[in-house]
């Protein structure tokens, strides 16, 4: 739920904050001179770049929250096995072991969206974020048939 908060209030700020850019944008253009309309333009395209990323970011997000609720209720998803350190961390030999269980699970079965799923905790555990994402991308469109 921390999380969830935590994500609102930081796309709430940026909205704020690409309605702040996007008007002094528009005050640029206004001005009439070649110099200032170039930078309202400029200006511009980057409050446009930020809704999109934050927009591609939420569907991500919304979509695979919704493998999760979906692998929980037919009781797949994975259990959290990992060895931790005494600050909490997970132990990265203990992340390994589990990664590679997952890696070969979803090299038996490379259609199974399931299986994309847990490879993308297991990567996740292993710190291995950007993997993480693409694999996550990967459970997402074998679900959807996308793939």
């Amino acid at each position: 739920m921390r999380a969830k908060v935590s994500y609102f209030v930081t796309g709430a700020v940026l909205v704020v904050y690409f309605v702040l850019v996007g008007s002094r944008g528009v005050m640029l253009i206004r001005h009439g001179t070649l110099l200032t309309v170039t930078f309202g333009v400029a200006v511009l395209i980057l409050p446009v770049i930020g809704v999109w990323f934050l927009w591609k970011n939420t569907q991500f997000v919304r979509k695979a929250n919704a493998l999760a609720a979906e692998l929980d209720a037919e009781g797949g998803l994975p259990v959290d096995e990992l060895a931790r350190t005494p600050g909490g961390r997970i132990d990265r030999d203990s992340a390994d072991a589990v990664f590679a269980q997952r890696r070969a699970e979803t090299e038996d079965s490379p259609g199974d969206w399931r299986c994309w799923f847990r490879l993308a905790v297991a990567y996740h555990d292993a710190r291995d974020t950007p993997r993480a994402r693409k694999a996550m991308q990967k459970a997402i469109a074998l679900h959807d048939g996308t793939a």
